[in-house]
C-alpha cells in the first residue's frame, strides 16, 4: 500500500491526508459532513456495535479486541469494504479517520495494522 495514516476526524483536514476515509460505524457527534470532508465512509469495515461496546474504554484489553477485530475483517461485508479501501490505496495516500478520543487504542490504528498484515 501506498502511505496509510490515521487521524482523528475531528482533526482539521489537511491537503496531506490523501483520501479521508471514516472507519467508524456511527457518524461523529457534533460534525457536519461539510466540516468532516469525508471521501468514503465504510461502515462495513467497522467493528460491530458489540464489539465496540465490550472494549469500549478498556485500552488493557487491546490485543484481545484486535483479535476479535481481526475475526470480523473476515466477514464478507467488511472484505468488500477491504477490497474498497485498497483501491483508493493504491492510488495514493489514504488517511483513516476515527472519532474516538484514544488516539493509540481505537479502531482505525487496529485496522491500519490488520492491512499492514496482509
Amino acid at each position: 500500500m501506498t502511505t496509510l495514516k490515521i487521524k482523528r476526524v475531528y482533526d482539521p483536514p489537511a491537503a496531506a491526508d490523501g483520501a479521508r476515509i471514516l472507519v467508524d460505524r456511527l457518524w461523529p457527534r457534533g460534525l457536519s459532513k461539510d466540516k468532516a470532508k469525508i471521501d468514503l465512509w465504510l461502515k462495513d469495515i467497522a467493528p460491530s456495535d458489540a464489539l465496540r461496546k465490550k472494549f469500549h474504554g478498556k485500552p488493557d484489553e487491546w490485543a484481545a479486541f484486535c483479535r476479535a477485530y481481526a475475526a470480523e475483517l473476515k466477514e464478507e461485508a467488511a472484505q468488500a469494504a477491504a477490497k474498497t479501501l485498497r483501491g483508493y490505496a493504491r492510488k495514493g495516500t489514504v488517511t483513516l479517520l476515527y472519532a474516538s478520543r484514544d488516539e493509540t487504542h481505537n479502531n482505525a490504528a487496529a485496522l491500519k495494522d490488520w492491512l499492514i498484515r496482509q
